[in-house]
């Protein structure tokens, strides 16, 4: 079993060991491959600095706010109600597996400090706005955007997706991607699905999505996917 997920390898390690999981996970979006044991990054293609920076600019210049994902942790300037959201569910964790959440007086700073800068996550009231800004971003810079929430868009360096770092780790492995049956409920996860094996959707999924999928199960609130593997796998 591997994790395949939008989310920094600090937010999903509370996942992570209750799978009690030896393989690494795929992150934000497939732009690295994380080993948990190790406790290092396998691959990665990360932003470079100059163009975090000019997505800062292009942030402050749309008056929309961002939370930049980095080496261990995931920084800000302003506070969001997705920012809050995941912090309150972070504290019901144990410390050791709380995920970093620091605010910082300067994303642009932090970003000429950082190690690595693996993607942005960008919130709006205004699903408008922000299609019109992702618009600008490929536009203007290049980068890649992919809704990976209804109100959430990730932006990551261009040919970064879930489906192309898990055609590498399979590949590394000596697995063909039709022996892998992938499991997905947003746009994030249609690069991944129309290439596995099995590409499962959830029944909560959108239904463009579904129509990458060819199997559709229960929605996230139900046993859907245990059902599907003991069906089909076990």
């Amino acid at each position: 079993m591997l994790i395949v997920t939008g989310r920094h390898h600090v937010a999903i390690h509370p996942f992570y060991q209750a799978l009690a999981l030896d393989t690494p996970a795929i992150c934000c979006n497939g732009t690295y491959l994380y080993d948990y044991h190790a406790k290092k990054v396998l691959a990665a293609d990360p932003l470079a600095a100059d163009q975090a920076l000019q997505l800062i600019d292009l942030l402050d210049d749309h008056h929309i706010h961002g939370l930049m994902y980095i080496d261990d942790a995931m920084v800000y300037e302003t506070s969001t109600g997705h920012v809050e959201r995941t912090r309150k569910w972070a504290e019901q964790l144990p410390q050791a597996q709380r995920p970093v959440f620091r605010q910082v007086d300067s994303l642009r700073q932090t970003a000429r400090d950082a190690q690595a800068i693996w993607k942005f996550a960008l919130t709006d009231p205004s699903n408008d706005k922000l299609n019109h800004f992702t618009k600008n971003v490929e536009s203007q810079l290049g980068l890649a955007c992919e809704w990976s929430w209804h109100d959430q868009v990730d932006i990551a360096r261009q040919g970064n997706s879930k489906g192309n770092r898990l055609a590498q780790w399979a590949a590394a492995e000596g697995i063909g991607m039709d022996e892998i049956v992938a499991f997905g409920d947003n746009y994030n996860d249609i690069s991944m699905l129309q290439h596995v094996g099995l590409g499962v959707a959830m029944g909560n999924a959108d239904d463009a999505v579904k129509a990458h999928a060819q199997v559709v199960i229960d929605d996230n609130t139900q046993p859907g996917i245990a059902t599907l593997l003991r069906q089909r796998l076990l």
